[in-house]
């Protein structure tokens, strides 16, 4: 995601990023075999108009890199950087089926534990590299105290949550709850950050919610 964003635009990639939901559900029903309703795919098609307009909302900035280079090769980048893009949103769709498929026969305690034991494994190595060459002492304390906080919310206690959640919905329709982000964002800059909002991107961010009450209403038993 980080290398896609880097070689094309902002709102390019939001846009792709939006499909999430989309993806989830269509992967949900490959591979776990779930029953997608109707009420949940209108609840995804929302939530992905939802995103995409509020990326298409956003002022277009290109990266410099794209103004230093000739017209061809920047938009031969912006094509790799956008298919980069789609490759991390399947990845994240995958997490979101992979996990479904776990919490079916093991817990999400101990899903969170092998997730956070196979990260360790794999970027330990990378780690030592770093740190051979890192002063440490010129990183603040209250910086170590944010650090510490981010590694237990973003690895701890977000995947013990969302496992959690899978345990008991089925992946298509938590999919949709991925909107959340950008919209809780959102409210994040404009209460705390006196960012302001315009009137596409209220509309915009009224259809992302209306997406997931659609997912979340309780539906009838036959």
């Amino acid at each position: 995601m980080l290398y896609g964003v880097s070689m094309t635009t902002a709102v390019s990639a939001g846009v792709i990023m939006a499909s999430i939901p989309a993806c989830v559900a269509v992967m949900s029903w490959l591979f776990l075999r779930e029953r997608v309703s109707m009420r949940v795919w209108a609840a995804v098609v929302c939530a992905v108009l939802g995103i995409a307009l509020v990326s298409l909302s956003k002022s277009e900035h290109s990266t410099q890199d794209l103004y230093r280079l000739d017209a061809n090769l920047a938009q031969k980048n912006a094509v790799v950087g956008n298919l980069l893009v789609f490759a991390a949103v399947l990845c994240e769709a995958a997490y979101a089926v992979i996990g479904k498929k776990l919490t079916g026969v093991m817990s999400p305690k101990r899903i969170t534990s092998l997730i956070n034991l196979w990260g360790f494994a794999l970027v330990t190595p990378l780690g030592l590299w770093q740190a051979s060459r890192f002063d440490f002492s010129s990183v603040a304390s209250s910086t170590w105290l944010l650090l510490l906080f981010y590694a237990l919310a973003a690895s701890i206690w977000t995947v013990w949550l969302w496992m959690t959640g899978l345990k008991t919905v089925p992946a298509a329709q938590a999919g949709v709850f991925t909107v959340m982000l950008p919209i809780s964002a959102a409210a994040v800059g404009v209460l705390l950050l006196a960012e302001s909002m315009s009137g596409l991107q209220i509309v915009a961010f009224g259809v992302a919610l209306i997406g997931v009450v659609l997912a979340t209403l309780p539906q009838r038993k036959a």
